[in-house]
């Protein structure tokens, strides 16, 4: 009796058990495969998922199809920005519950006799679609400069960024957005970068979103896809050498670029996941632009800081 007793128990340890690591298989999609989304492809990479107790997929899929994606249950989560935000804009059961960069990666890039952001009034400015991260920033950008980007600029939407290159290369644009590592490749072929977002203004990048009901139904998974996203900042910042060999055989690229990416991304890339409320306030107000919605819209309605709090106390940092 004791024996059938025994291996019952077994059976029954071993199921719940497979169930737990079933249920820890998840995947979290980044927008594009570029540096300024590269916390959680290095968590991955770092171990720091395996370490949380994750099973994790990191897979791409076009920010504009992400958030249905989220709703569906075919993602997990998702780390671009503005089409969380436009999601949650439309109605959709969203949530950002962390922060990875608070600041963009973003950099304005002009053909080699164009040495500033005012000679640019009246030219046309590339970028990947109207609405899209690149055509905001690039937004943002010129008014900063003093420039009406409505009025002083022709705005172009010519696609991916390999499509604006060359129509950079060919003068049929006479400036585009780019971001590491191809604007350092942009910038030894001539072309001169002339803005950099993250020395202007706080523009928040890549983030952590979330189906509303998971809050509720799986915070410890949340919070431990968070402390993992944490550290792989924090290596980031902190391993520069690590980093530099990372970037190079990621995106196989020279030991130059290479550093001068982990430069930019030191600069952008925060070491504690918080949201800088100015910044989401600016995507928010740019995105109800896009959108035509002229409703006020609460902080609360777009981010739940709650789970990152916790992860921040068991990471020591932030007020406990």
């Amino acid at each position: 009796m004791s024996k059938v007793f025994g291996l019952l128990l077994a059976m029954l340890v071993f199921f719940l058990d497979n169930s737990v690591q079933a249920a820890d298989k998840i995947r979290i999609a980044v927008p594009d495969p570029t540096a300024q989304f590269i916390t959680f492809p290095l968590a991955q990479n770092k171990g720091f998922f395996k370490e949380e107790g994750l099973d994790v997929e990191v897979i791409q899929i076009v920010g504009s199809s992400a958030p249905a994606a989220l709703v569906n249950g075919e993602i997990d989560y998702f780390t671009g920005l503005g089409s969380t935000v436009s999601g949650i804009l439309q109605g959709l059961p969203l949530k950002i519950v962390a922060c990875y960069a608070p600041a963009s990666t973003y950099m304005l890039i002009a053909r080699p006799e164009i040495t500033s952001v005012p000679e640019l009034k009246g030219k046309t400015l590339g970028v990947a679609a109207y609405g899209h991260g690149s055509h905001i920033i690039a937004r943002l950008i010129v008014r900063h400069f003093g420039l009406d980007p409505e009025k002083d600029i022709k705005f172009l939407p010519i696609g991916s960024g390999r499509a604006s290159r060359e129509k950079l290369s060919q003068g049929l644009i006479d400036a585009t957005v780019s971001f590491p590592p191809f604007v350092f490749q942009e910038q030894r072929q001539g072309f001169n970068i002339i803005a950099r977002a993250y020395e202007l203004f706080s523009y928040p990048q890549s983030i952590l979103s979330v189906h509303v009901k998971k809050t509720t139904e799986r915070p410890d998974e949340i919070k431990r896809v968070i402390k993992a996203g944490i550290r792989a900042n924090r290596y980031i910042r902190e391993n520069r050498d690590g980093m530099i060999e990372f970037l190079m055989e990621r995106y196989k690229m020279g030991r130059e670029i290479a550093a001068a990416t982990h430069e930019s991304l030191q600069k952008t890339f925060s070491d504690d996941g918080s949201i800088p409320e100015k910044g989401l306030r600016l995507v928010i107000e740019e995105n109800k632009k896009v959108a035509k919605v002229d409703r006020e819209v609460a902080l609360s309605e777009v981010a739940d800081l709650s789970i990152l709090k916790q992860a921040q106390q068991e990471l020591g940092i932030g007020k406990k």
